[in-house]
């Protein structure tokens, strides 16, 4: 089913399952009808807005991410002096990720840490990343400022699915970017022509045993903006997955992704991620790896996450050298 021109994600307690061609206009998957309490659902809920930054001398992403047991952010900048990373933790529930996305203004503030999104009232109007966040220890600061041109984003993925053991909502797209990072003494432009920002938003019910593979990459063509997005994590068979292909114009279905590493035991060795339909056939070379590891008593979390390259064919488009991230997530949640 096409949730297509549905204002809500849950109409009437009814959950809409699907790909959409735009954000519903209230995303909001606690409104469905439950015999489980609204404030249980509410602690398995996962949400997060993070971005991917895409510019030939930098790689960078940041989240703000809120279990409702524990919120947290992370910001990495990863350029030719190396990888610097921040993070902070915050209560659980304090980002109040906004159902209505546009306009909305979620951000998280703690002493030396600030990130900002300021979302315009319209997907097509001109939206703000700000950042600002203090030097610690040995990791220089970090301050960014970008505006993201939605009159000239990529067509947005925006699906609805239900996973085995629980639910998903995402929201992908890639943006225009201009302004700048810096970190240190070192300051990247942002050029709207050529360097881009990709949007991710989740509102999910993640299983207690979650594990996932994920990458992302897109870049800007004379005839507007290609990529893709693409997951491997167990699904609900014949459902919709998080997986597409960006091309000039559209947001084309992919599915059936197979990411293969060329080395198992060294994750900075290329990876090949295809789709079974050969509409994405590509190779990603690393070139450094952020990670995270927690082990607690019920929950555990085994991450990392690769800025690199990407170089191959979408959709029989030729793709070269285009940046982009893969990650890898283990997790008992």
């Amino acid at each position: 089913m096409r949730v297509s021109d549905v204002p809500l994600l849950v109409d009437g307690g009814v959950r809409r399952h699907g790909r959409s061609s735009a954000r519903p206009d209230v995303a909001d998957p606690l409104a469905e009808r439950s015999r489980v309490p609204r404030a249980l659902r509410w602690l398995r809920l996962k949400e997060w807005q993070g971005f991917t930054l895409l510019h030939p001398e930098m790689s960078s992403s940041f989240i703000l991410q809120d279990a409702h047991y524990l919120a947290s952010s992370e910001i990495y900048v990863r350029d030719a002096a190396g990888l610097v990373e921040h993070a902070r933790n915050a209560r659980g529930g304090s980002l109040r990720l906004p159902a209505r996305l546009y306009p909305s203004s979620p951000s998280i503030k703690a002493p030396g840490y600030r990130i900002a999104f300021e979302w315009a009232a319209s997907p097509a109007g001109h939206h703000r990343v700000t950042a600002r966040v203090d030097a610690e220890d040995d990791q220089p600061a970090i301050s960014v400022d970008l505006v993201l041109d939605g009159g000239a984003s990529s067509a947005p993925l925006s699906v609805s699915a239900p996973l085995p053991g629980g639910s998903m909502y995402t929201h992908k797209v890639a943006y225009p970017a201009s302004g700048t990072i810096a970190v240190g003494d070192r300051t990247h432009v942002f050029d709207p022509s050529r360097d881009l920002a990709v949007l991710d938003e989740h509102r999910t019910f993640l299983p207690y045993r979650t594990r996932w593979l994920w990458g992302t990459f897109a870049g800007i063509t004379p005839d507007g903006i290609a990529g893709a997005n693409f997951a491997e994590r167990a699904t609900v068979p014949g459902s919709e997955e998080e997986s597409g292909l960006w091309v000039p114009g559209a947001c084309e279905p992919l599915a059936d992704i197979a990411f293969t590493a060329s080395d198992p035991a060294d994750p900075l060795k290329p990876w090949t991620m295809r789709s079974e339909d050969g509409r994405l056939d590509v190779t990603f070379t690393p070139e450094d790896r952020k990670s995270v590891r927690h082990q607690l008593v019920v929950a555990s979390i085994d991450y990392w996450q690769l800025v690199g390259s990407y170089t191959g064919t979408v959709a029989g488009l030729p793709v070269t050298a285009m940046r982009g991230v893969c990650e890898s997530m283990r997790a008992r949640l």
